[in-house]
């Protein structure tokens, strides 16, 4: 079956699958990002302008050896959820997805990359959630995991921006991304990002550069790492997957985003939230030094990530200069649990959005 659809100035082509993988997904026992919906969105960039877009059944994309982001590393990405209401599970709903869309083209800008508007971002994303609706877990506390991402499709290997991009859609449905507490290790060699560099973008390079250094966290038994300033080595910046909060006192301290620290959607809207749940934050740098101290004299009570796929996770347990330090998961008394029921209790319906933040799909 053959669509189309009005995004506004663009007319979306919809090509249905003729045969949906949906019954072969085990929905009890889902990984996060393994398996793919049955369609995604696609539209070309060239000519210097936007072609109209399609959505079709999700499969393999004809590349060529040449592809201009293959060797120079033209790509970016997003990560963003679609929840179904609690109240009413045919309700869908999206958080924040205008934040999405202007991080998106703060990394295209960044890239040298062509921004993509509004219209075709969220729109586009709406339709194909609309589309494969039934691929959203029911499961509580499960969501459909949302991947827009663009690359340079240009043919051509030289060192210049391409004239020619890709912007696709994917989405997964997915459980959670951490299924307990998080054993960190402080990094104080490998670098993540410097200033002027990439490391408020959603590059795809970014992420690329740190898997040696989290292959050797993780042959130490560590499971994600913190990355801390190019410079010293001596300040928190942020978790490979998360930014980062610690607890001191009855105060919650987060490091000022910059260069080197991506601009989080969910921190963001924990900044906004903690105040009105009674609690304070300060947004500051956070010293290793002063952070391992505090945690020796019992000052830092907790340490979390927070992130769109990790939403809110605990570390139990962090690495700082070669010694483990435990701290107590109190989950009924801990500030990241009370933040976490209340985030996800907005992001599914099951509280008043004061915020304004949920934008409703279906």
């Amino acid at each position: 079956m053959t669509l189309d659809i009005s995004l506004k100035q663009f007319q979306v082509k919809i090509e249905q699958t003729q045969a949906s993988r949906l019954s072969q997904v085990d929905f009890d026992n889902l990984a996060f990002g393994r398996e793919f919906s049955d369609h995604m969105f696609i539209c070309e960039y060239k000519d210097g302008q936007w072609q109209e877009p399609i959505i079709k059944p999700y499969g393999p994309l004809n590349l060529s050896p040449s592809l201009h982001s293959l060797h120079y590393g033209q790509a970016i990405f997003e990560g963003m959820k679609a929840y179904r209401d609690s109240k009413d599970s045919e309700k869908v709903f999206m958080f924040r997805p205008e934040e999405n869309y202007k991080r998106f083209n703060h990394s295209a800008k960044r890239l040298a990359m062509p921004e993509v508007p509004q219209d075709l971002f969220i729109n586009g994303i709406k339709e194909l959630v609309k589309l494969d609706r039934n691929w959203i877990p029911r499961a509580e506390g499960n969501s459909l995991y949302v991947r827009p991402f663009m690359f340079a499709s240009s043919e051509k290997i030289m060192a210049t921006p391409a004239e020619e991009y890709l912007f696709v859609v994917i989405t997964s449905p997915s459980a959670s991304y951490y299924s307990g507490a998080v054993k960190l290790k402080v990094e104080q060699y490998y670098t993540r990002a410097a200033q002027g560099g990439t490391g408020n973008a959603k590059a795809a390079g970014n992420y690329a550069a740190s898997f040696r250094p989290m292959q050797l966290a993780k042959e130490e038994g560590y499971m994600q790492l913190l990355w801390t300033d190019a410079k010293q080595h001596a300040f928190a910046e942020e978790v490979g997957t998360m930014n980062f909060f610690i607890r001191k006192g009855d105060v919650l301290y987060t490091p000022p985003t910059s260069d080197s620290i991506l601009s989080g959607i969910t921190r963001k809207s924990l900044i906004e939230l903690i105040p009105s749940l009674g609690m304070e934050v300060v947004v500051e740098k956070i010293s290793i030094s002063e952070l391992e101290e505090g945690i020796k004299n019992g000052e830092v009570t907790e340490i979390f990530g927070a992130g769109t796929a990790a939403v809110i996770s605990p570390i139990e347990t962090i690495g700082i200069n070669g010694i483990d330090y435990t701290l107590p998961l109190d989950k009924d008394n801990s500030y990241w649990s009370k933040l976490k029921n209340a985030l996800t209790s907005i992001q599914f319906g099951k509280t008043e959005d004061k915020f304004g933040w949920r934008e409703q799909v279906i």
